[in-house]
C-alpha cells in the first residue's frame, strides 16, 4: 500500500511538473508571437475588456430559456434586455469618445470596468424583470467606454503596419468572451441564471485593477510599442517615424492619390467640439461606408448571440449543454477568422496593395452570407457544423481589417471621437437586433423552431448589405487615406 501511495504521489508530481513546463512554454511562445512582455500585457488586457462585454451579451442569450421561465417573459422581453443595454451604450459612446481624446484613457477605462462589475452583480440580484432592465441600463452606460478607448489606445500603442494583425488578437477576445458566455456561463445558467452573472462580475474588478496600472501611450501614434521579436518593416525614404504617415498613407502618396481639399484639416482637431467632429468624420465617405458595413455585421451577430443557443437547440434537436458546445466550436472558428483576416489585410498592404484591407473585408462578408444559407436550413447538426463554422470564420474575418483601415482615414487626434460616433451608430443597429429577432420570431413567423429559422434567414439581408457597402468603399478609400495624411501634416505645420 505504501508503495502504491508513493507511486501515486510521483505520478502526481510528474503531471504537475509537466503541466508547469507546458504552461511556461506556452507563455513564452505567446510572448514571442506578440512581440515582448509589454506588448503581450497590453494586447491581453484590451482583449479581456472586449471579452467581458461579449460574454455578458452572450450570457443573456444563453440564459434566455431560464429567464423566460423564472421571470415569466417571452422572446421579445429577452430581446429588450439586450436592446436597452445597446441603446444606452450608443448614447454613452459619444461622451466617452470625447473623453478618450482628452483625458488619461487607462484610468477612465479602469473606472468604467469597476462600475461594469457592480452592474453585473445588480443584474444577478434583481428580483423582477423591471429591476433587471434597470441594471442593464446602467451596464450599457459603462460598457460604452470600451469602443472609443480601445480604438484610441490601439492607434497609439501599435504601428500602422501591424494594426490589422493586432486588432485580430484583440477582437479574438470578443469571440472568446462570447464562447465563454455560451458554453460556460450558459451551462451554469441551466442551474441558475443569477449565478452566471455573478461568475462574470468577479473577474471585472481584477481586470479594472490591471487596466488602472497600464501606462498611458503618447497620442498621435508617434511612439508605438515596437516588437522585440519581429523584423521591422523598412521605413520609406525620408520617413522620420511613425507619426509621419501610416503605410496606407505612404502608398497613397507614392501613387499620387490626390486628397479631398475640402476635407483637409488645417487646425488642431482637439479644438473641434463634438458636433463639429461628428460632422467632419461623417463627411468622410469611406468612414460612413465602413460604419454601415460594420453595423450590418454586428446587427446579425447580436441576434445570433441572443438567440443562437435556442436556435441550435430547436433546429438540430440537441440539449442546451450540447448546443453550447456546438457554438463553442463555432466561436473557435471565429477566432481563427479574426486572426487570419487581420494578418491577410496587413500582408496585402505590405505587398503594395492599397485597398488590401478593404478587399479582405468585402470578400469575407460575401462568403459569410453564402455559407449561412445552408447552415440555417440544414437539420442535421453534423452536416450543418462545417457551414456554420466557416460562415463564422468569414463573418469575423472582416472586422480587424475594417478597424485598421478606419484609423488610416481619420486624423490621430480624432480617433476617440470618431470611434465614439461609429460605436454609437453601430450600436444603435445592434440595439434593434435582439428586439427585432424576437418580435419577428414571435409575431411574424409564428414562434418556435420554424419562427427562429425564418427569422435568421430574413436577417441575412443586412449582412448582405454590409458586403455591398464594403465593395463601394474600394473606390473611396484611397482618396480618404490621402486626405487624412494631408490633414495630419497640415495640422502639425
Amino acid at each position: 500500500m505504501t508503495g502504491d501511495a508513493s507511486a501515486g504521489r510521483r505520478a502526481i508530481d510528474l503531471a504537475a511538473t509537466t503541466a508547469g513546463r507546458l504552461a511556461r512554454a506556452g507563455s513564452n511562445a505567446l510572448t514571442t508571437t506578440l512581440g515582448g512582455r509589454e506588448r503581450t500585457r497590453v494586447i491581453l488586457l484590451l482583449a479581456s475588456v472586449l471579452a467581458l462585454a461579449s460574454a455578458d451579451s452572450a450570457t443573456v442569450g444563453a440564459s434566455a430559456i431560464q429567464l423566460r421561465h423564472d421571470l415569466h417573459i417571452n422572446n421579445t422581453d429577452v430581446g429588450l434586455l439586450v436592446t436597452v443595454t445597446s441603446l444606452v451604450a450608443a448614447a454613452a459612446s459619444l461622451p466617452f469618445g470625447v473623453l478618450a481624446d482628452r483625458v488619461r484613457r487607462t484610468r477612465l477605462l479602469g473606472g468604467a470596468i469597476v462600475l461594469w462589475g457592480a452592474a453585473m452583480i445588480w443584474s444577478a440580484t434583481a428580483p423582477t424583470f423591471g429591476q433587471l432592465l434597470l441594471a442593464r441600463l446602467l451596464l450599457g452606460g459603462v460598457t460604452a467606454a470600451a469602443g472609443p478607448i480601445v480604438a484610441s489606445l490601439v492607434g497609439d500603442w501599435f504601428a500602422s503596419s501591424e494594426r490589422g494583425r493586432i486588432y485580430g488578437y484583440i477582437i479574438s477576445g470578443e469571440l472568446v468572451g462570447a464562447a465563454f458566455g455560451f458554453a460556460v456561463t450558459g451551462g451554469i445558467a441551466t442551474l441558475s441564471w443569477r449565478a452566471s452573472f455573478v461568475i462574470l462580475a468577479l473577474p471585472a474588478f481584477a481586470l479594472a485593477w490591471l487596466v488602472f496600472h497600464l501606462p498611458e501611450p503618447t497620442r498621435g501614434g508617434g511612439k508605438p510599442l515596437l516588437s522585440a521579436t519581429a523584423t521591422p518593416v523598412p521605413a520609406a525614404a525620408g520617413d522620420e517615424g511613425e507619426d509621419q504617415a501610416t503605410d496606407a498613407q505612404r502608398l497613397a502618396g507614392e501613387r499620387g492619390v490626390e486628397p479631398d481639399l475640402q476635407l483637409v484639416l488645417t487646425r488642431d482637431p482637439r479644438r473641434l467640439g463634438l458636433l463639429a467632429a461628428a460632422r467632419y468624420v461623417l463627411s468622410i465617405r469611406t468612414n460612413v461606408l465602413l460604419i454601415l458595413a460594420s453595423a450590418g455585421g454586428y446587427f446579425f451577430l447580436s441576434g445570433v448571440q441572443t438567440f443562437g443557443v435556442e436556435f441550435v437547440t430547436k433546429q438540430y434537436g440537441i440539449a442546451q449543454a450540447l448546443s453550447a458546445l456546438v457554438l463553442l466550436a463555432v466561436g473557435a472558428a471565429g477566432v481563427i477568422g479574426v486572426l487570419v483576416g487581420g494578418w491577410l489585410g496587413d500582408f496585402l498592404l505590405h505587398r503594395g496593395f492599397l485597398n488590401g484591407r478593404i478587399l479582405v473585408s468585402a470578400i469575407a462578408a460575401t462568403v459569410a452570407v453564402i455559407l449561412f444559407v445552408p447552415a440555417i436550413f440544414i437539420r442535421s447538426p453534423l452536416t450543418a457544423l462545417p457551414y456554420i463554422s466557416l460562415a463564422a470564420l468569414a463573418l469575423s474575418a472582416q472586422n480587424p481589417p475594417i478597424d485598421a483601415a478606419r484609423l488610416d482615414i481619420v486624423h490621430p487626434l480624432l480617433w476617440g471621437r470618431a470611434e465614439g460616433i461609429r460605436t454609437a451608430l453601430r450600436t444603435l443597429a445592434q440595439a434593434t437586433a435582439p428586439l427585432l429577432f424576437g418580435a419577428l420570431s414571435d409575431y411574424v413567423f409564428g414562434g418556435g423552431r420554424s419562427g427562429l429559422q425564418w427569422t435568421f434567414a430574413f436577417m441575412l439581408l443586412p449582412l448582405a448589405a454590409s458586403a455591398y457597402f464594403l465593395f463601394k468603399a474600394l473606390r473611396t478609400y484611397p482618396r480618404d487615406v490621402a486626405t487624412a495624411a494631408a490633414s495630419t501634416a497640415a495640422s502639425r505645420s
